[in-house]
């Protein structure tokens, strides 16, 4: 069964944060600057919660509120979901979809050891399914190496 720390150790364990002092101008600039959804707020080296595009999207465009004066502590998603390295990827999945989120921070102990996405989950999923069909239609033809017929 595939792990959250195999996702980890193939994407990497990057944690792009913000403080929750700062302003969510300068966390979407990271955001956009990293390409990524969500950032991590840490406070004095303590998780204290997500600021995603989301929270930016529902919080201050919709309040009316200014990103330039608006800090990511005021906005930021406080209680979060989080897993560890060693539950599967399909429970990871599981718990992402019923949850609503699309990133999941992931604790070892009470450390945060990296985040991942339900694209990455997704991906690592699909990845997995394609080396076990590889490796059924290598044992039911019985060779190494598969031809597959474009023209059917």
């Amino acid at each position: 069964m595939l792990k959250v720390q195999d996702v980890l150790r193939s994407k990497g364990k990057n944690i792009w944060s913000v403080n929750s002092g700062e302003t969510t101008y300068k966390a979407l600039e990271i955001l956009a600057e990293k390409d990524i959804g969500a950032l991590m707020v840490i406070d004095e080296g303590k998780f204290v919660g997500i600021f995603s595009e989301r929270d930016y999207a529902r919080k201050v465009i919709l309040k009316g509120k200014s990103s330039r004066e608006t800090s990511v502590g005021e906005l930021m998603t406080r209680e979060v979901y989080s897993i560890t390295p060693d539950k599967t990827v399909e429970e990871c999945m599981a718990l992402m979809t019923t949850v609503h989120c699309r990133h999941m921070p992931v604790f070892e102990n009470t450390q945060l050891i990296g985040v991942v996405t339900i694209g990455d989950v997704v991906n690592a999923i699909i990845n997995d399914q394609q080396i076990k069909i590889h490796d059924l239609e290598k044992y039911i033809t019985g060779s190494e190496y598969v031809a597959v017929d474009d023209n059917p």
